[in-house]
């Protein structure tokens, strides 16, 4: 039997706020690349164009251009979460 390697990995969330706001509110384990380095930050990371990527920031803005972005450097399964509750809802988490 053959699995994807796309299918079976897990997502990757990503908070794309500023080092401030990243220190009063975050979320654990996920990682914080500001909106403005997003696509060098995830090309190092994340070279893979097909890994499932959600990004957040406060409202949704900023995850908004950063998925823009990288949509444009070619990368295919990106979704704009919303804001940081926003994505802890999605996931079930509490604050």
């Amino acid at each position: 039997m053959c699995f994807s390697l796309v299918s079976n990995a897990e997502a990757v969330w990503i908070d794309v706020r500023t080092v401030a706001e990243h220190s009063i509110d975050k979320i654990e384990g996920d990682i914080r690349i500001p909106h403005g380095d997003i696509i060098q930050g995830l090309s190092e990371k994340f070279p893979n164009k097909n890994t499932e990527i959600h990004l957040y920031c406060r409202s949704g803005r900023r995850a908004g251009k950063a998925m823009s972005a990288l949509e444009q450097a070619g990368y295919k399964n990106i979704s704009n979460a919303g804001g940081i509750d926003d994505a802890r809802k999605e996931r079930g988490l509490n604050k």
